[in-house]
């Protein structure tokens, strides 16, 4: 697709998210099975059946665009997930693991917030008021799970406490 306007550019930014949405709703059940606390797996599910609805409100900005909802790889997330595949597999406790794996599940929270964040300005720059509104729920759940994480994480080591969180070191 030739990027000619901000327009455009917004579908090919869309068309990267709705690639990194279909790769997460891969992931999350690996990630969920990998991990071992049961706030943290019920975490990884509950934020996979939230993926699935994000999936499902990109389509719908797809439509109100008037667009085929078609994915663009992205790379980005490709790599994420890799980064999230390795922590699975890295030799460590458990408890490590776990925030390991929190620790790649906020990279992607990141990304995510970043990119939801820059399309809903684009659309309401460029007035799509109901795609706006879309693109500002899936951000506000990507910000609530990065806090969700982040509460398990200070949890996990709180409970591990500092010299078994590092002992070996």
């Amino acid at each position: 697709m030739a990027i000619q306007t901000m327009d455009d550019l917004m579908i090919e930014e869309l068309r990267d998210l709705y690639h990194a949405e279909k790769q997460l709703t891969k992931a999350l059940p690996k990630l969920a099975k990998a991990a071992l606390n049961p706030e943290l797996k019920a975490a990884f599910e509950g934020h996979l059946n939230e993926t699935k609805g994000q999936v499902q409100r990109l389509e719908s900005v797809f439509e109100l665009l008037g667009k085929t909802p078609r994915a663009k790889t992205c790379e980005a997330m490709e790599g994420l997930i890799k980064e999230g595949s390795e922590a699975i597999e890295e030799d460590m406790a458990a408890e490590l693991r776990d925030c390991a794996l929190i620790a790649a599940a906020q990279k992607v929270e990141h990304y995510e917030i970043s990119g939801y964040g820059t399309v809903r300005s684009w659309a309401e720059r460029l007035g799509h008021e109901k795609v706006v509104s879309l693109l500002e729920q899936t951000e506000n759940e990507e910000k609530m799970a990065d806090k969700k994480l982040t509460t398990i994480c200070q949890s996990l080591m709180q409970a591990q406490g500092k010299s078994s969180m590092t002992a070996g070191k």
